[in-house]
Formats: structure tokens, sequence, C-alpha cells
């Protein structure tokens, strides 16, 4: 009897801690870029995230787009994206709220080794005329876009705007090659191709040291036109009442607290070295009105409003005035 005891006490003991581990922590859902995840900066979040919190993080990965729809639709609890605009409308049309910066990267063209367009050294307007011209006069495919409403493909629709070209017109050529899928999948046909294509700078990186199947070459320096900001926005708990929102206030001041930025700021350190980081937190620069170029790029490139901020007030929810203090 006194064994018996002994065991079903143990059983009673471990089974609460399965249940305290598995069933009494709260779940989150976070519709987030394919360039976060796939760059491993989430995975790495979550394990820290959830080690605090009794808070059970899920991601799922898609464009920048179909995150936003999953948030407009109320099927997330909030969004991390990277496609300022799209957050606007989404703010504006009363499904998002208390946006918040939290970090940066670049984008770049990445191509083959042997860069048969020369567009090395080239700033991003020129390389896109020399892709043009060379694509052109070429019977295989030249360029490969994400065409899947993503962050990523908004900023290259953008950037064929600034060189000049109707992007319609430009996507309908020969040599340009549209394949829908994450950033991942996106190397990987412009690796099958010979071919150039924009990228996140994090989602290269991660892929060309880990991959033996991406030998393409970076070829644009950090530029303004080429700025990428990621924001966090929590899905607007009275348009969409089941929402967890106040996980999802937990979750952003994570993401913004000191802990979180130095987390997001240290990433790929060890594989890439101080000046290969994936990601580079974006809080200190705003919060302390930093005079330093990267802010004021910041502010330009990713504030929205009359006058500009990172949300305009009246996409704040009043009961977390805390996030912008």
């Amino acid at each position: 009897m006194l064994i018996a005891a002994v065991i079903a006490t143990a059983l009673i003991i471990s089974g609460t801690l399965v249940y305290t581990q598995f069933f009494s922590r709260r779940r989150l859902l976070v519709s987030t870029t394919t360039s976060l995840w796939e760059s491993d900066l989430l995975k790495k979040v979550e394990s820290v995230f959830e080690a605090k919190y009794p808070i059970d993080l899920q991601f799922i990965a898609a464009g920048s787009g179909v995150a936003i729809e999953q948030g407009r639709n109320g099927d997330v609890d909030c969004v991390l994206v990277h496609a300022p605009s799209m957050e606007l409308t989404f703010l504006q049309q009363g499904f998002g709220t208390s946006r918040k910066i939290i970090a940066y990267n670049f984008f770049t063209i990445v191509g083959p080794s042997n860069d048969p367009a020369l567009v090395n050294g080239q700033n991003v307007t020129e390389a896109l005329k020399r892709i043009t011209e060379y694509g052109r006069n070429q019977t295989g495919k030249v360029w490969v876009s994400r065409a899947d409403n993503s962050g990523t493909h908004t900023k290259e629709q953008s950037l064929w705007k600034l060189a000049g070209f109707n992007y319609t017109l430009i996507s309908a050529e020969q040599w340009y090659a549209n394949a829908p899928g994450g950033m991942g999948e996106t190397l990987l046909k412009a690796e099958q191709f010979s071919a150039y294509t924009l990228s996140d700078i994090g989602t290269y990186l991660k892929f060309h040291e880990k991959d033996e199947r991406i030998t393409l070459d970076s070829f644009m320096a950090e530029k303004y036109e080429l700025l990428n900001v990621y924001s966090v926005m929590a899905v607007n708990r009275t348009r969409h009442k089941h929402v967890n929102f106040n996980d999802t206030v937990t979750f952003i001041k994570f993401l913004t607290s000191d802990e979180g930025q130095q987390l997001i700021e240290k990433f790929g350190e060890e594989d890439y070295g101080t000046s290969g980081r994936l990601f580079r937190a974006a809080v200190s620069y705003l919060t302390a009105n930093s005079t330093e170029q990267i802010a004021q790029w910041i502010r330009k490139y990713a504030f929205l409003g009359d006058p500009p901020t990172e949300c305009p007030p009246e996409y704040r929810d009043t009961e977390c005035p805390e996030l912008y203090t």
C-alpha cells in the first residue's frame, strides 16, 4: 500500500506539472512575415518569451499581405510585419491598434557571383536598369519576384517605380519570373535560374551561410531606398472581441523592452559577427529622439499620419498608454 501510495503521489505530481505546463498556458496567435520566421529569429523569441510567461506563442508565417489579412479576419491576435503602407490601411480600417516599431534591416539585390548584369557597386536604381537591359537580351529568366503581396514584394514594386519602370509592364516581360512563396523559396528559385532577386539581408545571410544550395552574392550597400522596418500591431479587440489582447500587449512590451531589443540586436552575431547581424533593434532610436541618420530614415520611411509617428494617437488603445511613454 505504501508503494502504491508513493506511485500515486508521483503520478499526481507529474500530472499536475504536465497540466500546468501544457494546459494552463494561454495561446497567443501571431501572424508574421516569412523573413522573421525563416531567419529563425522568432524561434529564439519564442524560447525566451515562453520561459518568462505562461503564454504559448504560435506563429503563422506568411507574406505581410496575408498576415494583415489574417488580422483583418480576426484569425490571429496580433501581426508582425514590414509593410508601412499596408499597416496604415490596416489601422485606418479599424482592424489594428497599438502599432510599435521594433526592428530594422535592409533589403539587398542578390544574384550570381559572376554578376552578368554588372550591378555590383551601383545604386539600386541603376542596378535595376542594368538588370532590365541585360534581361531583354536574354532568353532565360533573369529576375525572380516574390509576387505574393508580401512586404518584400511591396518594396520591389516601389523600387521598380523609383527606377522609372511601370511594374505591370515590366513584370510581364519574358525574363521576369514570378515565384510566389517565402523568401527562402525565392532565393532557391533565383539560384536555379542564376538570376537576380530582392531579399531582406537577414534571410539572405541565414540561407547563404546555412544552405549550401545558395551561392548568390549580395551587391547592395545599406541605403535609405533599401530600408526595411518591422512593426508589431494588436488586432483591434473592439472589432474582434475574442482576440487575446492582454497577452498581445505583454508580447509587444517584451519585444520593445531592453531584453527583447537586445535579443533582436544580438541575434546572428555568433554566426555572422557584429557586422553581419540579421536584424537591428529600433526602439532606442525612437524613444531617445536620436538625430542619427538611421533614426531619421526610420521616421521618414515608417512613421505614419500627420504629424508622423509610429502609431497616430487615434489608433492607440486607450487602456495601454504605457506603450507610448
